[in-house]
């Protein structure tokens, strides 16, 4: 069986996972831009029918409103791609297929093609079973630059200085470099109040292995993954509520690991003639 492809055996949430407690400070001004779904959260994933979703989705709309990317598109989903960088010999992917517990991801993110909407460098870091995300915005013209060495200009827009050094020191650390495009439809729901729920809907999974550095949501090559299945996430920051618990048993919802991104590489290693030939994978 292979971590990442095949889906392991259903679990619940764990203790640790419903009862832990975060804390944050009130923003400064600097903050104030930052993305909501950023920080320190749990991350619950499932894969679920179509049918299901559809079910789900009703059964959370007394609890979530559509989030501000699902409220701006029509149906009230949105388009996005990611930019994953990784070293020549899979560092981080094979960490995540051999379940490493302490790992992290390096991606590049955007969600159009228009070339006056910033890129995201962000950092997805899981330290046992709580996930840190913390990410800065720069321009399209800036994401060649990260790979060359070349200072990043002051941005016209608020970005977060600290995790644009700390994206390029992994990148320099691991040589990493763009491996692979992956995008995907999301309609995303999420709440107001302190413990900040999230709920996810992926559908259209497709990618194209690349070695440019440019964060697209067009243009040719792309594969589409065989999936008969809706990704759906679960993310909280603070205490595992009682309606998701409900959720949960009602629609008789086990947890199954999965990762884009490996699923990605290893359906195209398999592939050969439009990814990498990688014989761990």
């Amino acid at each position: 069986m292979v971590v990442g492809d095949v889906p392991k055996k259903p679990v619940k949430p764990t203790v640790d996972m419903l009862s832990r407690k975060q804390r944050f400070s009130k923003k400064t001004k600097e903050e104030k831009y930052v993305d909501r779904t950023l920080g320190c959260r749990y991350e619950l994933k499932y894969r679920i029918t179509e049918a299901k979703a559809l079910a789900v989705t009703e059964f959370i709309r007394p609890y979530l409103h559509l989030d501000k990317y699902s409220r701006l598109n029509r149906g009230g989903v949105y388009p996005l791609v990611s930019l994953y960088l990784d070293s020549d010999d899979f560092k981080l992917c094979n960490e995540t297929l051999t379940g490493k517990k302490n790992r992290f991801k390096l991606r590049i993110r955007c969600y159009s093609d228009d070339t006056s909407q910033p890129r995201f460098l962000e950092i997805k870091r899981r330290v046992n079973n709580v996930i840190l995300k913390s990410r800065s915005r720069v321009t399209e013209d800036c994401v060649p630059l990260i790979f060359s060495g070349q200072s990043i200009p002051p941005q016209k827009f608020m970005t977060d200085e600290k995790v644009m050094k700390q994206f390029r020191l992994y990148v320099n650390s691991l040589n990493a470099k763009p491996k692979v495009l992956i995008r995907y439809i999301r309609k995303a729901f999420e709440n107001d109040s302190n413990n900040r729920v999230r709920v996810t809907f992926d559908r259209d999974l497709s990618y194209k292995t690349t070695g440019e550095p440019a964060v697209r949501l067009s243009g040719f090559g792309w594969q589409h993954h065989p999936m008969s299945h809706v990704i759906m996430e679960i993310k909280f920051t603070d205490h595992y509520p009682a309606w998701l618990g409900r959720m949960v048993k009602c629609f008789d919802l086990g947890v199954q690991s999965t990762s884009k991104y490996t699923t990605s590489i290893q359906h195209s290693s398999r592939l050969g003639f439009c990814g990498p030939l990688v014989s761990s994978f």
